[in-house]
Protein backbone atom coordinates (compact mmCIF):
# COMPACT_ATOMS: atom_id res chain seq x y z
CA UNK A 1 0.00 0.00 0.00
CA UNK A 2 1.60 3.30 -1.11
CA UNK A 3 -0.80 5.79 0.52
CA UNK A 4 0.57 6.22 4.03
CA UNK A 5 0.09 8.82 6.74
CA UNK A 6 1.79 9.04 10.11
CA UNK A 7 0.04 11.20 12.71
CA UNK A 8 1.77 12.13 15.96
CA UNK A 9 -1.21 13.22 18.02
CA UNK A 10 0.97 14.34 20.93
CA UNK A 11 3.12 16.74 18.86
CA UNK A 12 1.45 20.15 18.52
CA UNK A 13 2.14 22.42 15.55
CA UNK A 14 0.27 25.57 16.59
CA UNK A 15 -3.34 26.67 16.55
CA UNK A 16 -5.51 26.67 13.42
CA UNK A 17 -7.08 30.11 13.51
CA UNK A 18 -10.86 29.83 13.34
CA UNK A 19 -10.89 32.84 11.00
CA UNK A 20 -9.65 30.56 8.20
CA UNK A 21 -13.35 29.60 8.00
CA UNK A 22 -14.45 33.17 7.27
CA UNK A 23 -16.90 34.37 4.63
CA UNK A 24 -17.33 37.25 2.22
CA UNK A 25 -20.55 39.05 1.22
CA UNK A 26 -20.38 41.71 -1.46
CA UNK A 27 -23.05 43.94 -2.97
CA UNK A 28 -23.05 41.79 -6.08
CA UNK A 29 -25.93 40.11 -7.89
CA UNK A 30 -28.30 38.40 -5.46
CA UNK A 31 -25.75 38.04 -2.69
CA UNK A 32 -27.00 40.76 -0.35
CA UNK A 33 -30.43 41.57 -1.78
CA UNK A 34 -32.60 38.40 -1.98
CA UNK A 35 -29.82 36.27 -0.50
CA UNK A 36 -29.54 37.94 2.91
CA UNK A 37 -31.77 41.00 2.87
CA UNK A 38 -35.44 40.88 1.89
CA UNK A 39 -36.73 43.81 3.97
CA UNK A 40 -39.15 43.85 6.89
CA UNK A 41 -42.20 43.88 4.61
CA UNK A 42 -41.25 40.68 2.76
CA UNK A 43 -43.49 37.61 2.85
CA UNK A 44 -40.30 35.60 3.42
CA UNK A 45 -39.88 35.12 7.21
CA UNK A 46 -37.25 37.55 8.42
CA UNK A 47 -35.75 39.29 11.42
CA UNK A 48 -35.64 43.03 10.82
CA UNK A 49 -35.33 42.38 7.08
CA UNK A 50 -32.78 39.54 7.17
CA UNK A 51 -33.94 36.06 6.06
CA UNK A 52 -34.53 33.65 8.93
CA UNK A 53 -33.84 30.49 6.91
CA UNK A 54 -30.45 31.78 5.78
CA UNK A 55 -29.50 32.95 9.28
CA UNK A 56 -30.44 29.54 10.71
CA UNK A 57 -28.31 27.71 8.16
CA UNK A 58 -25.32 30.02 8.52
CA UNK A 59 -25.33 29.83 12.31
CA UNK A 60 -24.70 26.08 12.06
CA UNK A 61 -21.33 26.83 10.44
CA UNK A 62 -20.02 28.85 13.42
CA UNK A 63 -18.91 31.58 11.02
CA UNK A 64 -16.05 33.43 12.74
CA UNK A 65 -15.70 36.53 10.53
CA UNK A 66 -17.59 38.16 7.64
CA UNK A 67 -16.06 40.57 5.11
CA UNK A 68 -18.19 43.40 3.62
CA UNK A 69 -19.13 45.42 1.45
CA UNK A 70 -16.66 44.22 -1.19
CA UNK A 71 -14.73 43.37 -3.28
CA UNK A 72 -14.67 45.81 -6.15
CA UNK A 73 -17.86 47.34 -4.76
CA UNK A 74 -15.96 48.55 -1.68
CA UNK A 75 -13.94 51.06 -3.68
CA UNK A 76 -17.04 52.75 -5.06
CA UNK A 77 -19.03 52.50 -1.82
CA UNK A 78 -19.65 55.68 0.17
CA UNK A 79 -20.85 54.60 3.57
CA UNK A 80 -22.80 57.76 4.39
CA UNK A 81 -25.23 56.86 1.59
CA UNK A 82 -26.21 53.73 3.57
CA UNK A 83 -27.20 55.14 6.97
CA UNK A 84 -30.27 56.99 8.21
CA UNK A 85 -33.91 56.45 7.21
CA UNK A 86 -33.97 54.04 4.29
CA UNK A 87 -36.44 56.08 2.30
CA UNK A 88 -33.92 58.95 2.26
CA UNK A 89 -30.87 56.93 1.29
CA UNK A 90 -29.12 57.77 -1.96
CA UNK A 91 -29.63 55.41 -4.88
CA UNK A 92 -26.56 54.58 -6.96
CA UNK A 93 -25.58 52.45 -9.94
CA UNK A 94 -23.50 49.36 -9.18
CA UNK A 95 -21.08 49.92 -12.04
CA UNK A 96 -18.98 46.84 -11.35
CA UNK A 97 -21.76 44.28 -11.07
CA UNK A 98 -24.54 44.35 -13.62
CA UNK A 99 -25.22 48.08 -13.75
CA UNK A 100 -28.21 47.63 -11.43
CA UNK A 101 -29.53 50.28 -9.06
CA UNK A 102 -28.25 49.94 -5.48
CA UNK A 103 -30.77 51.47 -3.08
CA UNK A 104 -28.43 51.34 -0.08
CA UNK A 105 -31.10 49.74 2.13
CA UNK A 106 -28.42 47.37 3.45
CA UNK A 107 -25.79 49.57 5.06
CA UNK A 108 -23.63 49.78 8.16
CA UNK A 109 -26.42 49.27 10.72
CA UNK A 110 -27.90 46.35 8.80
CA UNK A 111 -24.50 44.69 8.35
CA UNK A 112 -23.65 45.01 12.03
CA UNK A 113 -27.08 43.60 12.88
CA UNK A 114 -26.35 40.65 10.58
CA UNK A 115 -23.05 40.03 12.37
CA UNK A 116 -24.86 40.12 15.72
CA UNK A 117 -27.39 37.55 14.48
CA UNK A 118 -24.58 35.31 13.22
CA UNK A 119 -22.42 35.95 16.29
CA UNK A 120 -19.56 36.72 13.92
CA UNK A 121 -16.80 39.35 13.81
CA UNK A 122 -17.32 42.10 11.20
CA UNK A 123 -14.52 42.73 8.73
CA UNK A 124 -15.09 46.03 6.93
CA UNK A 125 -13.30 46.94 3.72
CA UNK A 126 -12.83 50.70 3.28
CA UNK A 127 -12.82 52.78 0.12
CA UNK A 128 -9.37 53.89 -1.05
CA UNK A 129 -10.06 53.83 -4.80
CA UNK A 130 -12.72 56.57 -4.96
CA UNK A 131 -12.97 57.66 -1.33
CA UNK A 132 -11.16 60.18 0.84
CA UNK A 133 -9.10 59.88 3.98
CA UNK A 134 -11.75 61.89 5.82
CA UNK A 135 -14.53 59.56 4.65
CA UNK A 136 -12.67 56.47 5.90
CA UNK A 137 -11.70 58.13 9.17
CA UNK A 138 -15.26 59.25 9.86
CA UNK A 139 -16.62 55.76 9.16
CA UNK A 140 -14.40 54.29 11.87
CA UNK A 141 -15.41 57.13 14.20
CA UNK A 142 -19.09 56.54 13.44
CA UNK A 143 -18.83 52.86 14.27
CA UNK A 144 -16.48 52.80 17.25
CA UNK A 145 -16.33 56.17 19.08
CA UNK A 146 -18.18 56.37 22.40
CA UNK A 147 -17.73 60.07 23.13
CA UNK A 148 -19.05 63.38 21.89
CA UNK A 149 -18.35 63.86 18.18
CA UNK A 150 -20.27 64.62 15.00
CA UNK A 151 -20.12 61.01 13.76
CA UNK A 152 -20.90 59.41 17.13
CA UNK A 153 -23.84 61.77 17.58
CA UNK A 154 -25.09 60.93 14.10
CA UNK A 155 -24.91 57.21 14.92
CA UNK A 156 -27.05 57.83 18.01
CA UNK A 157 -29.57 59.82 15.95
CA UNK A 158 -29.75 56.80 13.62
CA UNK A 159 -30.74 54.50 16.48
CA UNK A 160 -27.49 53.02 17.78
CA UNK A 161 -26.51 54.39 21.19
CA UNK A 162 -23.52 52.18 21.95
CA UNK A 163 -20.56 51.94 19.57
CA UNK A 164 -19.88 48.64 17.87
CA UNK A 165 -16.79 46.56 18.40
CA UNK A 166 -14.81 46.45 15.16
CA UNK A 167 -11.56 44.52 14.98
CA UNK A 168 -10.84 43.96 11.28
CA UNK A 169 -10.54 46.79 8.76
CA UNK A 170 -9.22 46.50 5.21
CA UNK A 171 -7.68 49.63 3.70
CA UNK A 172 -8.85 49.25 0.12
CA UNK A 173 -9.45 46.24 -2.14
CA UNK A 174 -7.59 45.04 -5.23
CA UNK A 175 -6.01 48.44 -5.66
CA UNK A 176 -3.85 46.92 -8.40
CA UNK A 177 -7.07 46.49 -10.42
CA UNK A 178 -10.69 47.53 -9.86
CA UNK A 179 -9.64 49.52 -6.78
CA UNK A 180 -7.71 52.09 -8.78
CA UNK A 181 -5.22 50.36 -11.15
CA UNK A 182 -2.38 51.51 -8.91
CA UNK A 183 1.30 50.70 -8.89
CA UNK A 184 2.46 49.01 -5.66
CA UNK A 185 4.65 52.01 -4.80
CA UNK A 186 1.68 54.37 -5.08
CA UNK A 187 -0.67 52.12 -3.11
CA UNK A 188 1.96 51.62 -0.40
CA UNK A 189 2.08 55.39 0.13
CA UNK A 190 -1.71 55.65 0.12
CA UNK A 191 -1.99 52.75 2.55
CA UNK A 192 0.44 54.40 4.95
CA UNK A 193 -1.58 57.63 4.75
CA UNK A 194 -5.08 56.16 5.02
CA UNK A 195 -4.31 53.71 7.83
CA UNK A 196 -2.99 56.61 9.92
CA UNK A 197 -6.56 57.86 10.26
CA UNK A 198 -8.11 54.47 10.98
CA UNK A 199 -8.11 55.32 14.68
CA UNK A 200 -8.33 53.14 17.77
CA UNK A 201 -11.08 54.73 19.88
CA UNK A 202 -11.29 53.77 23.55
CA UNK A 203 -10.51 50.09 23.99
CA UNK A 204 -11.39 49.22 20.39
CA UNK A 205 -8.16 48.11 18.72
CA UNK A 206 -8.30 47.73 14.94
CA UNK A 207 -6.39 45.06 13.05
CA UNK A 208 -5.33 46.83 9.85
CA UNK A 209 -5.21 44.81 6.64
CA UNK A 210 -3.37 46.09 3.58
CA UNK A 211 -4.50 45.21 0.08
CA UNK A 212 -2.17 42.50 -1.14
CA UNK A 213 -1.27 40.77 -4.35
CA UNK A 214 -3.23 39.35 -7.23
CA UNK A 215 -2.21 35.69 -7.41
CA UNK A 216 1.56 35.55 -8.11
CA UNK A 217 2.43 39.26 -8.20
CA UNK A 218 5.39 38.83 -5.88
CA UNK A 219 6.68 42.31 -6.65
CA UNK A 220 3.52 43.76 -5.08
CA UNK A 221 4.21 41.84 -1.87
CA UNK A 222 7.88 42.89 -1.89
CA UNK A 223 7.04 46.59 -2.26
CA UNK A 224 4.21 46.59 0.31
CA UNK A 225 6.31 44.79 2.89
CA UNK A 226 9.33 47.01 2.28
CA UNK A 227 7.39 50.26 2.48
CA UNK A 228 4.61 49.57 4.99
CA UNK A 229 5.18 46.41 7.02
CA UNK A 230 5.54 48.43 10.23
CA UNK A 231 1.96 49.78 9.96
CA UNK A 232 0.05 46.65 8.92
CA UNK A 233 -1.24 43.61 10.77
CA UNK A 234 -2.30 41.61 7.73
CA UNK A 235 -1.68 41.50 3.99
CA UNK A 236 -4.36 40.11 1.73
CA UNK A 237 -4.05 37.62 -1.12
CA UNK A 238 -6.65 36.87 -3.81
CA UNK A 239 -6.72 33.72 -5.91
CA UNK A 240 -9.56 32.06 -7.82
CA UNK A 241 -9.63 28.58 -9.36
CA UNK A 242 -11.13 28.00 -12.81
CA UNK A 243 -10.29 25.54 -15.60
CA UNK A 244 -10.32 28.09 -18.42
CA UNK A 245 -9.10 31.65 -18.97
CA UNK A 246 -10.36 34.74 -17.17
CA UNK A 247 -12.96 35.52 -19.83
CA UNK A 248 -13.92 31.89 -20.49
CA UNK A 249 -13.74 30.17 -17.13
CA UNK A 250 -15.62 26.97 -17.93
CA UNK A 251 -18.95 25.64 -16.72
CA UNK A 252 -19.80 25.04 -13.08
CA UNK A 253 -21.87 21.89 -13.69
CA UNK A 254 -21.45 20.74 -17.30
CA UNK A 255 -17.71 20.01 -17.28
CA UNK A 256 -15.35 17.33 -18.57
CA UNK A 257 -13.04 14.93 -16.76
CA UNK A 258 -10.12 17.04 -17.96
CA UNK A 259 -11.65 20.13 -16.36
CA UNK A 260 -12.00 18.24 -13.07
CA UNK A 261 -8.27 17.52 -13.15
CA UNK A 262 -7.39 21.13 -14.01
CA UNK A 263 -9.42 22.38 -11.04
CA UNK A 264 -7.59 20.00 -8.68
CA UNK A 265 -4.21 21.09 -10.05
CA UNK A 266 -5.09 24.76 -9.74
CA UNK A 267 -6.45 24.27 -6.24
CA UNK A 268 -3.07 22.93 -5.15
CA UNK A 269 -1.37 26.03 -6.63
CA UNK A 270 -2.58 27.83 -3.50
CA UNK A 271 0.13 26.00 -1.56
CA UNK A 272 2.86 27.44 -3.79
CA UNK A 273 1.38 30.94 -3.62
CA UNK A 274 1.29 30.97 0.17
CA UNK A 275 4.81 29.53 0.39
CA UNK A 276 6.36 32.11 -1.95
CA UNK A 277 4.50 35.15 -0.59
CA UNK A 278 5.29 34.08 2.96
CA UNK A 279 8.99 33.69 2.10
CA UNK A 280 9.03 37.27 0.80
CA UNK A 281 7.29 38.46 3.94
CA UNK A 282 9.88 36.65 6.11
CA UNK A 283 12.49 39.07 4.80
CA UNK A 284 10.78 41.97 6.57
CA UNK A 285 8.80 40.04 9.19
CA UNK A 286 10.80 36.99 10.31
CA UNK A 287 8.65 36.57 13.42
CA UNK A 288 5.53 36.23 11.26
CA UNK A 289 3.66 38.98 13.10
CA UNK A 290 1.92 39.99 9.88
CA UNK A 291 -0.68 37.50 8.68
CA UNK A 292 -1.59 36.45 5.17
CA UNK A 293 -5.32 37.19 4.86
CA UNK A 294 -6.75 35.22 1.94
CA UNK A 295 -9.93 37.25 1.87
CA UNK A 296 -11.04 36.14 -1.59
CA UNK A 297 -10.72 32.52 -2.68
CA UNK A 298 -12.90 29.94 -4.39
CA UNK A 299 -13.86 28.34 -7.69
CA UNK A 300 -15.10 30.91 -10.20
CA UNK A 301 -16.81 29.70 -13.37
CA UNK A 302 -18.98 31.16 -16.12
CA UNK A 303 -22.45 32.17 -14.93
CA UNK A 304 -25.38 29.80 -15.23
CA UNK A 305 -26.98 30.06 -18.70
CA UNK A 306 -29.72 32.66 -18.84
CA UNK A 307 -28.59 34.62 -15.77
CA UNK A 308 -27.20 38.15 -15.63
CA UNK A 309 -23.47 37.90 -16.47
CA UNK A 310 -22.78 40.64 -13.92
CA UNK A 311 -24.37 38.64 -11.08
CA UNK A 312 -21.80 35.80 -11.06
CA UNK A 313 -24.39 33.17 -10.14
CA UNK A 314 -23.13 29.60 -10.53
CA UNK A 315 -24.04 26.11 -9.41
CA UNK A 316 -21.92 24.12 -6.98
CA UNK A 317 -20.92 20.45 -7.27
CA UNK A 318 -18.96 17.76 -5.46
CA UNK A 319 -15.94 19.04 -7.42
CA UNK A 320 -16.20 22.34 -5.54
CA UNK A 321 -16.58 20.54 -2.23
CA UNK A 322 -13.35 18.60 -2.78
CA UNK A 323 -11.58 21.77 -3.91
CA UNK A 324 -12.76 23.63 -0.78
CA UNK A 325 -11.59 20.84 1.51
CA UNK A 326 -8.17 20.76 -0.14
CA UNK A 327 -7.95 24.55 0.32
CA UNK A 328 -8.62 24.13 4.03
CA UNK A 329 -5.95 21.45 4.35
CA UNK A 330 -3.49 23.87 2.69
CA UNK A 331 -4.51 26.72 5.02
CA UNK A 332 -3.97 24.40 8.00
CA UNK A 333 -0.51 23.53 6.70
CA UNK A 334 0.42 27.22 6.72
CA UNK A 335 -1.18 28.05 10.07
CA UNK A 336 1.93 29.97 11.11
CA UNK A 337 1.22 32.67 8.51
CA UNK A 338 -2.38 32.24 7.27
CA UNK A 339 -4.69 33.67 9.94
CA UNK A 340 -7.85 34.38 7.95
CA UNK A 341 -9.55 33.28 4.75
CA UNK A 342 -12.89 34.39 3.32
CA UNK A 343 -14.61 32.30 0.68
CA UNK A 344 -16.09 34.15 -2.27
CA UNK A 345 -18.91 34.31 -1.68
CA UNK A 346 -21.47 33.49 0.98
CA UNK A 347 -24.76 33.38 -0.98
CA UNK A 348 -25.74 33.23 -4.67
CA UNK A 349 -22.33 34.43 -5.91
CA UNK A 350 -19.36 32.38 -7.20
CA UNK A 351 -18.61 29.42 -4.84
CA UNK A 352 -21.58 30.04 -2.56
CA UNK A 353 -22.47 27.96 0.46
CA UNK A 354 -26.17 28.80 0.02
CA UNK A 355 -28.34 29.37 -3.05
CA UNK A 356 -31.77 31.00 -2.87
CA UNK A 357 -34.68 31.32 -5.28
CA UNK A 358 -37.43 33.56 -3.92
CA UNK A 359 -38.54 31.80 -0.70
CA UNK A 360 -36.54 28.62 -1.39
CA UNK A 361 -33.06 27.87 -0.06
CA UNK A 362 -30.57 25.07 -0.67
CA UNK A 363 -27.26 24.19 0.95
CA UNK A 364 -24.46 23.51 -1.52
CA UNK A 365 -21.82 20.77 -1.26
CA UNK A 366 -19.38 23.52 -0.25
CA UNK A 367 -21.65 24.37 2.69
CA UNK A 368 -21.36 20.81 3.92
CA UNK A 369 -17.55 20.95 3.81
CA UNK A 370 -17.63 24.07 6.01
CA UNK A 371 -19.94 22.25 8.42
CA UNK A 372 -17.79 19.11 8.51
CA UNK A 373 -14.54 21.03 8.91
CA UNK A 374 -15.72 23.44 11.63
CA UNK A 375 -14.21 21.02 14.17
CA UNK A 376 -10.79 22.44 13.19
CA UNK A 377 -11.65 25.99 14.27
CA UNK A 378 -9.11 27.09 16.91
CA UNK A 379 -7.96 23.48 17.29
CA UNK A 380 -4.31 22.51 17.70
CA UNK A 381 -2.71 21.24 14.52
CA UNK A 382 -0.81 18.01 15.10
CA UNK A 383 2.21 16.61 13.29
CA UNK A 384 1.34 14.75 10.11
CA UNK A 385 3.61 13.10 7.54
CA UNK A 386 2.05 11.97 4.29
CA UNK A 387 3.27 9.88 1.38
CA UNK A 388 0.68 9.16 -1.29
CA UNK A 389 0.31 8.11 -4.91
CA UNK A 390 0.23 10.65 -7.70
CA UNK A 391 -2.66 11.12 -10.12
CA UNK A 392 -1.34 11.85 -13.62
CA UNK A 393 -4.22 12.37 -16.03
CA UNK A 394 -5.12 14.76 -18.85
CA UNK A 395 -1.77 16.51 -18.52
CA UNK A 396 -2.35 17.31 -14.84
CA UNK A 397 -0.42 15.89 -11.89
CA UNK A 398 -1.54 16.01 -8.29
CA UNK A 399 -1.54 13.82 -5.15
CA UNK A 400 -4.28 11.22 -4.86
CA UNK A 401 -5.02 12.18 -1.24
CA UNK A 402 -4.86 15.40 0.79
CA UNK A 403 -4.95 15.31 4.59
CA UNK A 404 -4.88 17.39 7.76
CA UNK A 405 -5.27 16.66 11.46
CA UNK A 406 -5.96 18.65 14.61
CA UNK A 407 -6.87 18.09 18.23
CA UNK A 408 -9.78 19.96 19.83
CA UNK A 409 -9.85 21.24 23.38
CA UNK A 410 -11.62 18.11 24.64
CA UNK A 411 -8.81 15.94 23.26
CA UNK A 412 -10.68 14.61 20.21
CA UNK A 413 -8.44 14.09 17.20
CA UNK A 414 -10.01 15.05 13.87
CA UNK A 415 -8.49 13.81 10.63
CA UNK A 416 -9.65 15.32 7.35
CA UNK A 417 -9.08 13.36 4.17
CA UNK A 418 -9.80 14.21 0.53
CA UNK A 419 -9.65 11.91 -2.47
CA UNK A 420 -8.91 14.24 -5.38
CA UNK A 421 -9.42 11.57 -8.07
CA UNK A 422 -12.74 11.64 -9.88
CA UNK A 423 -12.77 7.88 -10.60
CA UNK A 424 -10.37 5.82 -8.49
CA UNK A 425 -10.77 5.05 -4.80
CA UNK A 426 -7.71 5.18 -2.53
CA UNK A 427 -6.55 2.59 -0.03
CA UNK A 428 -4.99 4.49 2.85
CA UNK A 429 -2.95 3.41 5.85
CA UNK A 430 -2.80 5.74 8.89
CA UNK A 431 -0.28 5.06 11.65
CA UNK A 432 -1.71 6.81 14.70
CA UNK A 433 0.88 7.64 17.33
CA UNK A 434 0.75 9.52 20.61
CA UNK A 435 -2.75 8.41 21.63
CA UNK A 436 -4.79 5.24 21.98
CA UNK A 437 -7.86 5.12 19.77
CA UNK A 438 -10.81 3.89 21.82
CA UNK A 439 -13.66 5.34 19.78
CA UNK A 440 -13.65 6.19 16.04
CA UNK A 441 -16.45 7.68 13.98
CA UNK A 442 -16.56 9.32 10.59
CA UNK A 443 -18.58 11.33 8.11
CA UNK A 444 -18.26 11.42 4.35
CA UNK A 445 -19.37 13.72 1.54
CA UNK A 446 -19.25 12.09 -1.88
CA UNK A 447 -21.32 11.11 -4.91
CA UNK A 448 -21.37 8.69 -7.81
CA UNK A 449 -21.35 11.54 -10.35
CA UNK A 450 -18.52 14.03 -10.61
CA UNK A 451 -20.96 16.88 -11.25
CA UNK A 452 -23.47 15.94 -8.54
CA UNK A 453 -25.17 18.99 -7.05
CA UNK A 454 -28.09 20.07 -4.92
CA UNK A 455 -30.98 21.72 -6.74
CA UNK A 456 -34.23 23.32 -5.66
CA UNK A 457 -35.99 20.21 -6.94
CA UNK A 458 -33.57 17.83 -5.18
CA UNK A 459 -31.95 19.79 -2.31
CA UNK A 460 -30.43 16.78 -0.50
CA UNK A 461 -28.73 14.97 -3.36
CA UNK A 462 -25.23 15.64 -1.91
CA UNK A 463 -25.19 15.56 1.89
CA UNK A 464 -22.82 14.11 4.53
CA UNK A 465 -23.40 10.52 5.64
CA UNK A 466 -21.85 8.25 8.23
CA UNK A 467 -18.53 6.79 7.11
CA UNK A 468 -17.66 3.23 8.06
CA UNK A 469 -15.06 2.38 5.42
CA UNK A 470 -12.25 1.76 7.86
CA UNK A 471 -10.79 -0.83 10.21
CA UNK A 472 -8.52 -0.28 13.20
CA UNK A 473 -6.05 -2.57 14.93
CA UNK A 474 -3.29 -1.50 17.33
CA UNK A 475 -3.72 2.16 16.35
CA UNK A 476 -3.31 1.38 12.64
CA UNK A 477 -6.23 2.55 10.50
CA UNK A 478 -6.87 1.02 7.10
CA UNK A 479 -9.23 3.14 5.07
CA UNK A 480 -10.99 2.75 1.74
CA UNK A 481 -11.47 6.32 0.54
CA UNK A 482 -14.02 6.56 -2.29
CA UNK A 483 -13.29 8.69 -5.33
CA UNK A 484 -14.20 12.41 -5.20
CA UNK A 485 -14.80 12.31 -1.46
CA UNK A 486 -14.25 14.35 1.68
CA UNK A 487 -14.02 12.43 4.98
CA UNK A 488 -13.65 13.70 8.55
CA UNK A 489 -12.76 11.16 11.25
CA UNK A 490 -13.23 11.82 14.97
CA UNK A 491 -10.95 9.74 17.22
CA UNK A 492 -11.12 9.64 21.01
Amino acid sequence: MSNKIIINADIARGKINKNIYGHFAEHLGRGIYEGLWVGEDSSIPNTNGIRNDVIGALRKLNIPVLRWPGGCFADEYHWKDGVGPRENRKRMVNTHWGGVVENNHFGTHEFMMLCDLLETEPYICGNVGSGTVQEMSEWVEYMTFDGESPMANWRRENGRTEPWKLKYFGVGNENWGCGGNMRPEYYADLYRRYQTYVRDYGDNEIYRIAGGANIDDYNWTEVLMREAHHVMDGLSLHYYVHPGGFWNKGQAADFTEEEWDIVMQKTLYMDELITKHSTLMDKYDPDKRIAIIIDEWGAWYDVEPGTNPGFLYQQNTIRDAVSAAVHFNIFHKHNDRVQMANIAQMINVIQAVILTEQDKMILTPTYHVFEMYKVHQDAEKVALDIEVDTVDENGQTFPHVSASASKSKDGTLHISLCNLDKIKSAELNIDLRGMNATDISGRILTSNEMNAMNTFENPNHVVPEDFTGFTEEDNILNIELPSKSVVVLAIK
